[in-house]
């Protein structure tokens, strides 16, 4: 099944009509030529060291790797808790805060003892302001009712420089009581509004496959494609080095189609 999947995937792409295979600077319908291309939207936020699929944890690495890591971190939307064991690996003293709504699938889920978890309304982060080095949230901003309300207590509780990374739904179907998916300019909009100033965005997993998973009722055979390559962005790959792409506009091309992107922002001083 999976690697059937990855080769129709090829198929279709070798077979596309070649006007489907540009990027920025292809020739654009009649109806696009007025709208700002999405490498002119994005292209600052965009990397161009690798072109790697990515989540969440890519950030926490990133980090905690250097110098000046933050030590006070919290996980909004924590869920069973399982981030505190990445960060203890950089910093066994690190001081790690586990924050979710009561009742959800997700908590229902957690059994560990060893961490400091707080229940709060999902509205008011139950910290003062300028409490945290580090907000950390993974594919949670697609289960908040108020996305904005939400951002913006992150940036109340985050100190000045701080940092939040995580990873948020673009094409993905309905799971979990989620409400929303976010294209990548509308993250940036959103959490630029809030007060935040976003960093980077890397590509997750791709959109063909999280809605062809959730059509076969979530298949066991899925699930290395959370961290490996999944198929559309192996196909992108291939596309990218068969015609010579730099990772930014290999990024570029994944991000228009991803299931899920990474991201990290940060608090500037005002």
């Amino acid at each position: 099944m999976k690697g059937d999947f990855a080769r129709r995937l090829r198929r279709l792409r070798r077979s596309a009509p070649r006007g489907l295979s540009g990027t920025e600077g292809s020739p654009r319908r009649l109806s696009e030529a007025d709208s700002p291309s999405l490498w002119a939207l994005l292209e600052q936020y965009i990397p161009n060291d690798h072109a790697r699929q990515v989540n969440a944890t890519y950030y926490v690495d990133r980090l905690m790797e250097e110098p000046d890591a933050p030590r006070r971190v919290l996980d909004l939307g924590c869920g069973r808790g399982d981030s505190v064991d990445q960060f203890r690996r950089h910093n066994p003293d690190i001081e790690w805060i586990g924050v979710d709504i009561a009742g959800s699938q997700e908590v229902e889920q957690r059994r560990r003892t060893d961490a400091p978890f707080v229940t709060y309304d999902g509205e008011r982060v139950p910290f003062p302001n300028d409490s945290f080095d580090l907000v950390y949230s993974r594919q949670v901003l697609e289960h908040v009712p108020d996305p904005m309300g939400h951002l913006r207590e992150i940036v109340r509780v985050l100190r000045t420089g701080g940092s939040f990374i995580g990873s948020t739904s673009q094409l993905e179907p309905y799971h979990s009581m989620s409400y929303w998916n976010f294209t990548p300019v509308g993250f940036v909009a959103l959490a630029e509004r809030a007060g935040l100033r976003v960093l980077e965005l890397r590509p997750g997993i791709d959109g063909v496959t999280l809605p062809m998973r959730t059509f076969l009722g979530r298949p066991p055979g899925f699930d290395p494609w959370w961290t490996a390559d999944s198929p559309l962005n192996q196909a992108i790959d291939e596309w990218g080095l068969e015609t010579g792409r730099r990772p930014a506009l290999i990024n570029l091309r994944k991000l228009h189609l991803c299931g899920q992107f990474a991201f990290h922002a940060v608090r500037d001083g005002t």
